[in-house]
């Protein structure tokens, strides 16, 4: 963490992050998470239940939005709390450069909780300009 975050202020924003998730990716973490659905890999699967396209993992679409507050704070034990809702799937196309996830953030309030300061951070994550989570924020702690 860096003297610069002991400065916060509500209305700051983060800098934007934007990740490239590949359906190797999706393999990958089908892999360490154990989550095998065939939603996340077979396009045969996931069209036929109504999907447009093979899918990422909500969780992993949801970690790596979550990226975007660890390396601003840069410490992701600062992290008090992380939420959001699934608004939208990602689609990730089977080539080899995938989509872009574009994630940015705000800080809504900074508030003193007694024992330091704590931001909570309002997050957007789109592919091509739409959503794909919502009411996403993190609380984090703030260095002295």
């Amino acid at each position: 963490m860096t003297a610069d975050l002991a400065a916060t202020a509500s209305g700051d924003a983060l800098p934007p992050l934007t990740v490239q998730v590949t359906r190797a990716d999706l393999v990958r973490y089908a892999g360490a998470s154990g989550d095998f659905n065939p939603i996340h890999w077979s396009e045969r699967f996931a069209v036929g239940v109504g999907l447009p396209n093979v899918i990422a993992h909500g969780m992993l679409t949801m970690a790596l939005a979550g990226r975007l507050v660890t390396a601003w704070i840069g410490d992701p034990a600062a992290v008090l709390g992380y939420e959001a809702r699934f608004t939208r799937p990602v689609v990730v196309p089977d080539d080899d450069e995938g989509v872009a996830v574009e994630v940015s953030g705000t800080v809504k309030a900074v508030e003193d909780a007694g024992d330091g300061r704590v931001a909570t951070v309002m997050i957007t994550a789109a592919v091509d300009g739409k959503t794909v989570l919502g009411r996403a924020k993190a609380r984090v702690r703030l260095p002295a």
